[in-house]
């Protein structure tokens, strides 16, 4: 069974707002840089930085934001890499290459590739809420490591240095307010190494940010990406109030909100890795429950994404089978019946519990099952370990939202939205709103 963790219960001083809060906050930035020099200091998100890129963005600037988010050791000091964070980002603000804005703001952000595609949404601080609040759902499972090292990172800065990713059916007053932007002077524009280009803006007008939250407060979002660094903000939230701290920053999180209907992401598929599972043995013991057929190399994704769900493809690199019409037997012994709908046609739900779980008789754990985030890395990791790369379609949103809605999780690592916020662009210290 996939582990997963949940955030300790709040005590009774914790506050739950009455729905959907996104709050106005001063952002913490780098000062003085745009364009080319902003893109030097900028990473992705901590959980899609390999050690290659994580050593390559350190050495791109002394000043690069992995060494918040991804902090080493110092020297003979093992355990040290959460306060080095903290006393780095003491000296950066101390330095004057990080400050934070003069008065507090929405802001919006918008990533566009260049070929067309577009998102765009609201950055501010999330009122938290519980899950069974059903006003921010989870989709996912996590994990207790993440969640731990996320919490130490948090307790250590006494910040939160990269937003989590949610999305809502908007067409409201705040994506009006979204659609707007563009009439006003940006605060920075800048194309990172990916060929995407990051633009904000602040939206500090009282009547606008009043409209957002009227139109924010009824709704619901879903949490497209940072499970984990929500689950933090809750389990931090719930350890300030039992310390006694009350109110205070630490009752919301840094957010980018976006209108799935006008600007919403493109999702894609996070892939399998089962080190030290030989192929032909994945292959045999997935026959028993699927049809199954070797395709060309060349024609193996388009295989995949052309079959009628659920469907998979397994490679060890020289071979490629595709796993169609699976049993109808084995998915009822597989899936409890009393889940929803939404949840049991999920390619990712029959890719764990029929072929991980029940076929392979593998424990659904981080150490047993890897993930990659494309093709190319799914299938060398299969080659390098001797094992199988299981390659699934992507999720479609529309049924992300409704396992969500259902109060249902999806197996962890299920879903990869894209284009990703840059990391470093906005950032949150306690300290800014403490002292405001």
């Amino acid at each position: 069974m996939t582990s997963s963790v949940a955030p300790a219960p709040p005590p009774a001083s914790v506050p739950v707002p009455e729905g959907l809060v996104l709050n106005p906050f001063r952002a913490l930035r780098y000062a003085g840089v745009d364009g080319p020099d902003l893109a030097r200091l900028l990473s992705p998100p901590y959980d899609v930085v390999d050690d290659d890129e994580r050593r390559e963005l350190e050495d791109t600037d002394p000043y690069n934001v992995i060494r918040l988010i991804l902090p080493r050791d110092e020297d003979g000091e093992p355990g040290s890499a959460y306060r080095r964070a903290g006393r780095t980002l003491a000296g950066w603000r101390r330095e004057g290459v990080l400050r934070a804005d003069d008065a507090p703001a929405l802001y919006v952000y918008e990533m566009s590739d260049g070929a067309g595609a577009r998102t765009r949404g609201l950055v501010g601080t999330v009122g938290l809420t519980p899950p069974e609040a059903e006003v921010v759902l989870p989709h996912e499972n996590t994990m207790a490591g993440p969640v731990s090292d996320r919490l130490a990172l948090t307790e250590a800065t006494a910040a939160n240095l990269e937003p989590i990713y949610l999305v809502y059916p908007g067409g409201g007053a705040a994506s009006s307010v979204v659609a707007s932007a563009g009439a006003t002077p940006r605060l920075v524009t800048s194309t990172t190494p990916d060929g995407v280009t990051h633009r904000l803006w602040a939206v500090t007008d009282p009547d606008a940010v009043a409209a957002v939250a009227a139109d924010l407060l009824p709704r619901r979002a879903t949490i497209a990406d940072g499970h984990h660094r929500y689950a933090t903000y809750l389990r931090h939230q719930a350890d300030r109030h039992a310390a006694g701290d009350g109110p205070g920053p630490w009752d919301r999180g840094l957010a980018l909100l976006v209108d799935a209907s006008e600007y919403g992401p493109q999702v894609h598929a996070i892939h399998r890795v089962v080190p030290g599972l030989p192929l032909a043995e994945a292959v045999a013991r997935a026959a028993g429950a699927f049809s199954v057929a070797d395709v060309p190399p060349g024609s193996a994704l388009s295989a995949l994404s052309g079959a009628d769900a659920p469907a998979f493809l397994l490679t060890d690199g020289d071979r490629w089978a595709l796993l169609t019409s699976p049993s109808a037997v084995e998915l009822a012994a597989a899936l409890p019946a009393e889940r929803s709908a939404a949840w049991r046609g999920l390619d990712v739900t029959v890719a764990h519990r029929l072929l991980i779980d029940r076929l392979w008789g593998l424990r659904d754990h981080e150490d047993v099952v890897g993930f990659r985030h494309d093709v190319p890395a799914a299938v060398a990791a299969a080659r390098a370990s001797g094992g199988t790369a299981l390659l699934l379609n992507p999720t479609p949103v529309d049924a992300v939202v409704a396992v969500a809605s259902a109060g249902e999780r999806m197996p962890r690592k299920s879903t990869l939205f894209t284009p990703k916020p840059r990391t470093g662009l906005l950032m949150r210290a306690y300290a800014d709103e403490q002292d405001a």
